[in-house]
């Protein structure tokens, strides 16, 4: 989520605010840049202070710089294959005071030796690409379309991948096309992670989702449940209350309380 302040550099970047100016961050000036998606992500982590969260697909560290910015107190680990993204995102981390809370590893989720040693989580949260290959005009600037296009590593691989990274009983956050949620579902269940909780998220009210939030927990039964939508936009297109809450000021999203799964 950038704003009209954002300033370009030399180097191609520009340098951006989250959760209404307590962050910022250097990202492309060119190509995948942070929308609101990776804020609504970090806002849905149930994660409480101490624990480990794994962020699969970072990018410039968006959502894990919002984590933190909610619950200082956790302990982040990023991977991203992009190696221009990684750099930026652990001078992200330091830049903003986080540096020893946020560690980054440039590399492939599929790779199992590189996955493998960095171990369990308490939760793990993504924001992969949402599209594939067919039925869509790739993006000419190649940082972008790594970000929105699934190459080499199809969904139901990251799904598999933070289900095999997650404790029992921890808890796995994607964000996601809302016509994919099927595939999500079914995903998070072959990797042993159920009670999925469902958060659409409305365009405006009386608009049908375009994206959804979904959360599951690592050896939990039962099916999936939908909670009331999250609507992001008033009829004049500015954010409504709820979501100002979370995009402007840092509030987690409701079903983001331990307490009330």
């Amino acid at each position: 989520m950038t704003t009209a302040a954002s300033k370009a550099n030399s180097a191609g970047l520009t340098d951006d605010a989250l959760l209404g100016g307590r962050l910022q961050v250097l990202q492309p000036a060119r190509g995948y840049r942070i929308a609101i998606d990776p804020v609504l992500l970090a806002a849905a982590v149930s994660a409480v202070a101490g624990q480990r969260v794994l962020d699969l697909g970072c990018g410039v560290g968006g959502a894990s710089l919002c984590l933190l910015g909610r619950l200082p107190g956790l302990s982040l680990a990023g991977v991203e294959k992009q190696q221009m993204l990684a750099m930026l995102a652990r001078q992200n981390a330091g830049r903003n005071g986080f540096a020893d809370n946020f560690r980054v590893t440039c590399g492939d989720i599929a790779d199992d030796r590189l996955m493998g040693a960095l171990g369990l989580f308490d939760h793990v949260m993504a924001n992969p690409p949402y599209y594939t290959d067919g039925g869509r005009r790739p993006s000419p600037l190649a940082g972008r379309e790594a970000a929105q296009a699934e190459k080499g590593t199809p969904l139901d691989d990251w799904l598999a991948i933070a289900g095999r990274h997650v404790r029992p009983g921890g808890t796995v956050t994607f964000i996601h096309l809302a016509a994919r949620l099927d595939e999500v579902l079914r995903g998070l269940a072959a990797g042993g992670c159920g009670a999925a909780r469902v958060l659409p998220l409305l365009p405006k009210a009386g608009r049908a989702a375009k994206r959804v939030l979904v959360q599951a927990t690592r050896g939990a039964g039962g099916g999936p449940a939908t909670d009331p939508g999250l609507i992001l936009h008033r009829e004049d297109g500015g954010y409504t209350a709820a979501a100002d809450a979370v995009l402007r000021h840092g509030a987690a999203l409701f079903f983001a309380d331990p307490g009330a799964r």
